[in-house]
């Protein structure tokens, strides 16, 4: 059997009232609640991957500001390693209510709201991204070297 990493973006979005942008949906067979993120598609550029998932699951246009990090996952569920391109973005504006298969909605939580979902949420990286931004980590997008640009 050949090892095959997934490469995966998320994005951290905090509004003005400091709430956070999440995606609430179905994943094996559990209703969770995660950061906008998914798989990279092939041939997509990593930043298009970021602006097109959270387009697809929140209905919001963003705008990624900083890189945060490369968060590494290995799923209990599934034994399945993620590598999750994580950053920090800016919510330019709604544009639709039509949202990906299997995601239930949209909301902005804050961040008390989001640690109390506790199991609820997709995975510890939920949190960890969150509080790495709010500890001010972020670096500039320059560090992703993307050809597909």
């Amino acid at each position: 059997m050949t090892w095959t990493p997934h490469a995966t973006v998320a994005v951290v979005v905090e509004d003005a009232d400091g709430r956070f942008l999440m995606v609430e949906e179905r994943s094996s067979g559990r209703i969770v609640f995660n950061q906008p993120a998914g798989h990279v598609e092939e041939d997509e550029a990593i930043l298009d991957a970021v602006r097109r998932e959270a387009l697809e699951e929140t209905g919001w246009e963003i705008e990624p500001q900083h890189f945060l990090g490369l968060y590494t996952y290995k799923a209990p569920a599934n034994g399945v390693t993620y590598y999750r391109f994580c950053f920090i973005g800016k919510a330019r504006q709604h544009v639709t209510d039509e949202l990906d298969k299997g995601i239930i909605a949209a909301h902005w939580l804050s961040l008390e709201d989001i640690r109390q979902l506790g199991n609820k949420l997709r995975s510890p990286l939920v949190i960890r991204s969150i509080e790495d931004y709010r500890n001010g980590r972020c670096f500039p997008l320059e560090v992703i070297a993307d050809t597909q640009t």
